[in-house]
């Protein structure tokens, strides 16, 4: 076996794979950018190398600089994780060239696999369902349109070389077609340096699911079930779990023997994914390869209790699979949720900063189940602007999906981050929506459901009731801690009370409380009972109530006259009041708003690369007005509406933060 494995990459998954290296007493060797001096992957690996500038083409995908840093630190063997040089031939090569075991597949299935074009057709040699289409050259708009007749519309045109969304475009008639052939070519060639194009059905009411694969250099190859990875925004995965609610056995064996099939046909060794786009009468069809670890990896390793990154090392040191097809079982249930560093609340754009806190949920493994956190991250640290935004992969396993969704609610709850934006309250809505409940979605599932983008959560009655029970008790008991901290309550000056108007989502609910040395009871207006038990003491940010025997986690911070609770994906403001307070509170005018639609504001921290408008410009509906660079992506805000520039508050270099106005109007 090995005695040092470096890891080419970053993050979660460096860390990732610096735990299974360490359980199997495998030395580990990190490289970071300047961005990355104080990384957690840094402070776990045994040593550490720094090998250039924060920007990943300065550093980690230069295959130069790596390749010296294996040779300084002796390291026999490479794990990429995955992203930067996971899926490089060229860097496969260069490793094979030193002597150096790539923890990964043959350059020569990378570059098979790499192409979208000779994957298909290699597929279809293989025996595996793939989507009618053409994969030969277009010349044309004309061609295009003739063969979009052909196929039938509806038709996807895809950039042979694409990926990430880039270079697609759906076409539902020969005008479509017409123009969304121009689009597409003209973006692959922006992005990809290769402007081929190919056009194949396009799948209605699609699920995306993926086959994990495991194969050896001694011929051996298994699938581990399978992942459904439906629920995606701009074709990211968000949320991920394994098994998939939709599919049988027969159409999961019939899929994991086409993908084993595939790997082989092109001398696949280690693990892989074989990604297939799946219709609502389980037809399925080949999507494409990936060379490499996926990033949600994880539920497939809690079904199977299979630790595939130990299992890739142990393949790229030649030792046969320990287990064969017949060996492999599904147990329960596995959900990840992605926890990324962006605003959901501002169509998810990008936020960088400081972690002023990080709490995960405490990670738990018994028999009745799991909760992983695979992180990168830590309190205090940075987000960077340089890197992908993802923060951690929360993950829970269950006997059942049911029981797997409740662990995960509770976990997200119980997960605390402050001071950058988060998805966290999305993945908590995700998570109550009636459609991922059901097992019922597909790959339109976020564009269907929140086609204005994420607005927070408006909880149910039953929910605000039992918040509002909560909150009443908390209260309560930090009245009781004011007034023995003023000494009032030795002096009999004043009681706490047990009357209490709780406030929220524009609700008024009215609460008597009982209280013992277990508990409370809180009693509501029309007769109901609630039994209220917490350990919460008055300055705790994460209170674990139970109510009626079933668990309530709220993060807690505090306003003037009550809390705000953030709960299930909502973010309320919960005024807790005597009754003659509440009287009063209702006769107070509500404070509005600050008006800002004169104002062009910035909507995630970032830096300014240009102005495109000076003073005294009349601009119109659409029209480009500044460029914003967050996350080494360009983003141009352009106007709403017709009007007329009166003043510029920034410009091109300025570092601003979010809300800070870059433009005014008249």
């Amino acid at each position: 076996m090995f005695n040092k494995i470096l890891i080419a990459n970053r993050g979660e998954i460096a860390c990732r794979v610096i735990k299974s290296a360490r359980k199997m007493g495998i030395a580990t060797v990190a490289i970071y950018s300047d961005a990355d001096r104080q990384a957690l992957h840094v402070q776990m690996a045994d040593e550490a190398i720094h090998i250039g500038p924060s920007p990943a083409n300065q550093s980690y995908i230069v295959i130069d600089k790596v390749m010296q840093a294996i040779r300084d630190s002796g390291a026999q063997a490479v794990h990429p994780g995955y992203g930067f040089l996971s899926e490089n031939s060229k860097f496969a090569a260069a490793l094979e060239a030193e002597g150096v075991a790539f923890v990964g597949p043959p350059k020569g299935a990378i570059e098979a696999m790499g192409d979208k074009i000779t994957s298909k057709k290699i597929a279809q040699e293989a025996g595996v369902s793939t989507v009618p289409g053409y994969m030969g050259l277009i010349e044309d708009a004309d061609e295009a349109v003739k063969i979009s007749n052909d196929i039938g519309y509806p038709v996807m045109l895809k950039a042979s070389a694409g990926g990430g969304g880039k270079g697609m475009r759906i076409a539902w008639n020969d005008e479509e077609a017409r123009e969304g052939f121009q689009s597409s070519k003209n973006e692959a060639a922006n992005s990809f340096g290769d402007d081929r194009i190919f056009i194949e059905k396009f799948v209605t009411q699609p699920r995306h699911i993926e086959i994990q694969v495991l194969c050896d250099s001694h011929g051996n190859g298994v699938y581990l079930g399978e992942r459904e990875c439906s629920i995606q925004r701009r074709n990211q995965k968000v949320v991920e779990e394994a098994p998939s609610p939709f599919l049988d056995d027969a159409t999961r064996k019939a899929m994991g023997e086409q993908a084993v099939a595939l790997a082989q046909a092109v001398g696949y060794t280690s693990a892989g994914t074989v990604e297939f786009i799946v219709d609502g009468d389980k037809n399925f069809y080949f999507l494409e390869m990936n060379t490499r670890l996926q990033v949600e990896h994880p539920v497939t390793e809690l079904i199977t209790g299979v630790d595939l990154v130990e299992q890739m090392i142990r393949v790229a040191n030649g030792e046969k699979l320990p287990f064969a097809q017949d060996d492999i079982t599904l147990n329960g249930w596995a959900i990840e949720n992605r926890l990324y560093a962006e605003d959901p609340y501002r169509g998810f754009l990008p936020s960088i900063g400081r972690l002023t806190r990080y709490r995960p949920p405490e990670e738990v493994a018994d028999a009745e189940h799991v909760v992983r956190n695979d992180t990168g991250v830590y309190e205090g640290g940075e987000i960077s602007m340089y890197y992908d935004p993802m923060i951690a992969k929360l993950c829970t396993w269950a006997p059942t999906r049911e029981d797997a969704i409740e662990r995960m609610r509770v976990a997200l709850d119980s997960f605390e981050v402050e001071g950058i934006g988060h998805n966290l309250p999305f993945l908590s809505a995700v998570m109550d929506h009636p459609i991922f409940v059901a097992g019922d979605m597909t790959t339109a599932f976020i564009e269907e459901q929140y086609p204005d983008g994420f607005g927070g959560v408006e909880l149910p009655d039953a929910d605000l009731q039992r918040i509002a029970a909560a909150c009443a008790a908390m209260h309560r008991v930090a009245e009781i801690r004011r007034t023995r901290v003023s000494g009032r309550m030795d002096n009999h000056e004043r009681k706490v009370g047990t009357d209490w108007v709780v406030n929220l989502q524009g609700q008024r609910i009215e609460t008597t409380i009982a209280a013992d040395p277990q508990g409370s009871t809180v009693r509501f207006a029309d007769g109901s009972e609630m039994r209220v038990t917490s350990d919460w003491t008055p300055g705790d940010q994460l209170a674990h109530v139970m109510i009626d025997g079933a668990p309530l986690v709220l993060k807690v911070g505090k306003i003037v006259g009550g809390f705000r609770i953030r709960s299930r994906g909502a973010d309320l403001r919960v005024h807790v009041r005597t009754p003659r307070q509440a009287e009063l509170a209702a006769l107070m005018p509500e404070k509005l708003p600050p008006d800002t639609s004169r104002m062009l504001l910035c909507p995630m921290p970032g830096l300014i690369v240009k102005i495109d408008v000076e003073a005294g410009d009349e601009v119109q509906e659409g029209q480009a007005l500044c460029t914003v660079e967050a996350m080494k992506m360009e983003n141009i805000l352009r106007a709403e509406r017709k009007g007329t520039v009166s003043k510029i508050n920034a410009a091109a270099g300025d570092s601003l933060a979010v809300d800070d106005v870059i433009l005014e109007f008249e």
